[in-house]
């Protein structure tokens, strides 16, 4: 079973990273660039098929430790 866990930014949280690339973009000449939030994500695969004790377990490990929970959201998918 293969999971994916995306994590970004709340909003109000300053995202310095999107800031630059999002200048970058524009000095590349890429039109029509309003805003750029950056954030990470984990594909991760799992042995198994119970698909809610996967996403249990995974919203466990982003509070844990694939977000920080004061600044970042995140969303678990099983695919």
């Amino acid at each position: 079973m293969k999971a994916r866990v995306t994590v970004t930014l709340k909003t109000g949280i300053l995202d310095p990273q999107g800031k630059a690339i999002e200048g970058a973009l524009k000095s590349l000449g890429v039109d029509g660039v309003a805003s750029v939030r950056q954030g990470k994500v984990f594909d991760i695969e799992f042995a198994g098929a119970d698909k809610a004790r996967a996403e249990a377990t995974l919203k466990e490990a982003a509070d844990k430790l694939l977000a920080n929970t004061v600044i970042e959201n995140y969303r678990v998918e099983i695919v």
